[in-house]
């Protein structure tokens, strides 16, 4: 029973993303190799686009990448979900953000698994599965829900459906706490996860994201 729900969501969180494809300039589909990591990188495109800021310091603080390049891929319409993986698949193999962009807005045709193979990291393999990990920690700090697969549930075992627990290995103040900002939309699936990164966020706010996953 459980898993024809996730294959629901999971179909549900793809055919979203398809139907975003044309605001971005260079289109919607990611290809990675995993269903699951398409599916929520088409939500981080919901939640990039909505709330900018907060997504840029994301990526410059945990991800390595530039401000000023976050800034301008978004401003040229890139899909947040795409900046993500090309700065976090840099940091996984030592290459700056700008770099494995450029790849990707070349090659994007190929899709990111095909990418990420150029650089190393097979689609399936343990590299990879970092890559699914850290969007977990990711999501915490954001204060979004997130529904696991039966592969990183076991990872962080014991958060439950769309939970916020802290993440292993990720944990820390949520940045953007003060913003409220996972209440206002979520993930596929309905989630009630509180979005409790365990402190006060910069923003003066405690950082509850206790909203029901709607966008």
């Amino acid at each position: 029973m459980r898993k024809l729900l996730v294959s629901g969501l999971l179909a549900l969180g793809l055919a979203a993303g398809s139907a975003h494809a044309q605001d971005f300039s260079l289109g919607w589909n990611p290809r990675s190799g995993d269903v699951w990591m398409d599916v929520w990188l088409g939500d981080m495109n919901r939640y990039g686009s909505r709330y900018r800021d907060p997504f840029i310091d994301e990526m410059v603080r945990y991800h390595g990448a530039p401000r000023d390049l976050v800034d301008d891929l978004l401003r040229r319409r890139w899909a947040p979900g795409d900046i993500y993986f090309a700065c976090a698949l840099a940091k996984l193999v030592g290459r700056p953000c700008r770099y494995v962009a450029d790849i990707w807005e070349r090659d994007h045709g190929q899709g990111w698994g095909a990418v990420a193979k150029r650089l190393g990291i097979k689609p399936g393999s343990a590299e990879f599965h970092r890559l699914k990990r850290g969007m977990v920690p990711t999501y915490d700090r954001w204060g979004r829900p997130i529904e696991l697969d039966a592969q990183l549930e076991r990872d962080f075992p014991g958060r439950g459906k769309g939970g916020q627990k802290k993440a292993q290995g990720g944990g820390g103040k949520p940045d953007h706490a003060g913003k409220g900002h996972g209440g206002h939309s979520g993930g596929p699936g309905k989630s009630q996860g509180n979005g409790n990164g365990g402190g006060k966020g910069n923003g003066g706010g405690k950082g509850n994201g206790g909203g029901k996953g709607k966008d």
